[in-house]
């Protein structure tokens, strides 16, 4: 029993991508037929910003670079 489990999860750890992009299908899919287009385009651009933002915070990456970098201070002449 326990092989068994152990051959499951080699299997799905070598196509995580593919079942990543399976499940982030589905979900698309599910959004758009309840809400819209527009809506379930907005919620997964949200839902994308919100993973990069996160992950800058979980690599110690600055914040504030980010947006000075997106809004830069104009120089004063």
């Amino acid at each position: 029993m326990e092989d068994r489990w152990a051959r499951l999860y080699d299997a799905v750890w070598a196509n995580k991508g593919k079942i990543f992009g399976i499940l982030l299908g589905m979900i698309t899919g599910a959004l758009v037929i309840k809400y819209g287009w527009l809506k379930a385009f907005y919620f997964i651009l949200c839902v994308g910003a919100g993973y990069y933002l996160g992950k800058r915070v979980d690599n110690k990456e600055s914040l504030a670079e980010l947006v000075q970098r997106i809004f830069p201070v104009a120089k004063e002449k």
